[in-house]
């Protein structure tokens, strides 16, 4: 009778070892390479996906019920409310370390042209995010979410031609209502997470594919056993990023305002807080190119970062090595403290003066503003390569500078707008 030793259990191994090489370089496991951002977004759409199925429970998707029914959530004994909860930091937090890891992605140079495709898919997974979180803001429908929405429907009402029909089909209608409450949580419960559940797994394939995370091709090679190295460190990231959660949810209660009321606007009215860049935006450009033409600008530069010939940094090391992470942060501060000046310039200043084109606001509102941004982004690039910094540092730089100033109108928008959206110090 012949002997041998018995077949290891398949199932949540096999099933892991799927999404992973068997091995994987030794250099790419180490947490400061990646910082376990894309372990922390999977885990977060983990936990959205169980708590979400869990709050279906208990809440009711109609105008006249939906409100009450977040309220009897935390009702005495109840651990729904702990669900929402978390549900909804999950959510938000997802949003800051998409943001991150896809800023990680193209800052150890693994946008390179082997990885393209993957680095599309990860654009279309935050813009996926961030439609989940819209969709879902509306849900408990209290005075927060019902005007958040409202903003943002308008906002989108300024794209040029389908504006309108763009505006009409987020609504269901012409105004935020009972059709528009059906249509988000269909949206938010149906569409995006089967949509997300399939660029995730062709994500994670695309990865494997490629044979992991990108690593410094100046380090000598010596691969290892992806399980128990790489499993157990994203197993730990994973359940801290839980553990921390969980204890956030019990200390801080998600925020629920009165019930909507369509004729009582909160003073002031606010977008949630990751469009409030695009509402800044809008208080001193065209609608035109603070909605739509500079939106659509910056996500086409985001795509083409890595077919632009000669702009990828060194794979697998943080900001091309050197004083880049220096540069980077050097530069992201810049945007940042440049943001807010420019802000204040504006209001206080700006806006005030009378000027020959004011007469024609896409002019003095949008192809001066933007054509001014365009050229101080050019000289500061052409800076740069005098003083023969590389192209790819270059580039880094000026994306880091972009995102500053991103970072910087969302934190205006976050604290320095008070009633009526004027400028007003932090209290």
């Amino acid at each position: 009778m012949a002997t041998g030793t018995s077949p290891k259990p398949a199932s949540l191994t096999g099933f892991i070892l799927h999404l992973h090489p068997r091995t994987v370089p030794a250099d790419t496991i180490r947490f400061t390479l990646s910082f376990g951002l894309g372990g922390m977004s999977a885990t977060l759409f983990l936990i959205l996906l169980f708590t979400g199925i869990l709050q279906l429970l208990s809440y009711s998707a109609a105008v006249d019920s939906a409100h009450q029914s977040i309220i009897e959530m935390y009702a005495a004994g109840s651990l729904a409310g702990f669900v929402r909860n978390i549900h909804h930091w999950a959510g938000n937090l997802l949003v800051i370390v998409c943001v991150l890891h896809l800023l990680r992605v193209y800052l150890t140079g693994a946008a390179d042209r082997t990885r393209r495709l993957n680095w599309l898919i990860g654009i279309c997974l935050l813009l996926l995010v961030l439609f989940a979180n819209f969709t879902g803001y509306l849900l408990p429908w209290d005075q927060l979410a019902y005007w958040a929405v409202t903003i943002f429907t308008n906002m989108a009402g300024y794209v040029p031609l389908v504006g309108a029909w763009l505006s009409e089909v987020l609504r269901g209608g012409g105004e935020v209502g009972p059709t528009t409450l059906a249509t988000f949580f269909a949206i938010h419960v149906g569409l995006v997470p089967s949509l997300m559940v399939i660029l995730l797994i062709f994500h994670f394939w695309l990865i494997r594919k490629a044979g992991g995370l990108v690593r410094d091709q100046d380090l000598p090679l010596e691969r290892i056993s992806a399980m128990p190295a790489l499993i157990s460190r994203e197993a730990a990231v994973g359940l801290g990023l839980t553990s921390l959660l969980l204890l956030f949810a019990a200390l801080v209660d998600a925020p629920l305002a009165d019930i909507a009321n369509p004729g009582e606007s909160p003073n002031p009215a606010k977008a949630a807080w990751y469009f409030l860049g695009l509402q800044e935006l809008l208080l001193h450009l065209h609608p035109t190119f603070a909605i739509c033409i500079i939106p659509l600008l910056m996500l086409a530069l985001l795509a083409l970062l890595p077919f632009i010939t000669g702009t990828n940094l060194p794979p697998g090391i943080w900001c091309g090595g050197d004083n880049g992470w220096a540069h980077a942060a050097a530069a992201w501060g810049i945007g940042l403290g440049a943001a807010i000046p420019l802000i204040m310039l504006d209001d206080l200043v700006l806006k005030s003066a009378d000027g020959p084109v004011r007469a024609v606001p896409w002019i003095s509102r949008g192809l001066v503003p933007l054509a001014a941004i365009a050229a101080a982004l050019w000289l500061v690039y052409r800076l740069l390569r005098r003083r023969r910094s590389s192209r790819p540092e270059s580039v880094m730089i000026l994306v880091m500078l972009i995102f500053g100033m991103l970072c910087g109108l969302t934190a205006a928008g976050v604290w320095l707008r008070g009633a009526g959206m004027a400028l007003t110090l932090p209290l």
